[in-house]
């Protein structure tokens, strides 16, 4: 018996092979500055949609500065770094619209599938409260047990977690 001749996918042959540790990027929205958001206002600036200054894109964090100028310094004296504010104005307006998109799409499908959508928020709000009831009995058998079971109970009662009805 001779061995395949297997064609190897050169896309999954890069995904395991072992890289050195890039440096960390700063993050804007969870989001990557250099490796994500440069690039797309890069595009979105070449497309004409934004206008976001060349110096901006060439070079997003930068020392943050004290009001007199002087280098902020963390806690650990090291010193601190912020994103530019032309980019992070245009990282909040995404964030903005996407949330404002997530809104919409959520009204819309209440709107026009009403029934559905409020059976699927009741099915999550009764499998919510099974997840509270444990989480309860979890809660009350770690105040009794620290304690010392001598039956007293706590002072405090722990609020009940909101539900969301949607």
């Amino acid at each position: 018996m001779g061995k395949k001749n297997i064609t190897r996918n050169p896309y999954i042959s890069s995904l395991l092979t072992p890289r050195p540790q890039k440096a960390s990027d700063r993050r804007s929205w969870g989001i990557p500055v250099a490796g994500v958001w440069v690039p797309f206002f890069t595009a979105t600036n070449a497309n004409g949609e934004t206008h976001i200054s060349p110096e901006t894109l060439g070079y997003p964090v930068r020392l943050a500065k004290d009001s007199d100028g002087a280098i902020k310094l963390g806690k650990t004296g090291t010193p601190m770094l912020r994103t530019v504010k032309e980019l992070g104005d245009q990282v909040r307006l995404v964030r903005e619209n996407f949330q404002a998109g997530l809104v919409a799409h959520a009204e819309s499908v209440q709107r026009d599938n009403p029934d559905a959508y409020k059976a699927q928020a009741e099915a999550n709000a009764k499998a919510g409260q099974v997840v509270y009831a444990l989480d309860k009995k979890a809660l009350d058998d770690f105040i009794a047990e620290a304690q010392g079971d001598n039956g007293e109970a706590p002072t405090e009662a722990p609020a009940e977690p909101e539900l969301v009805a949607a």
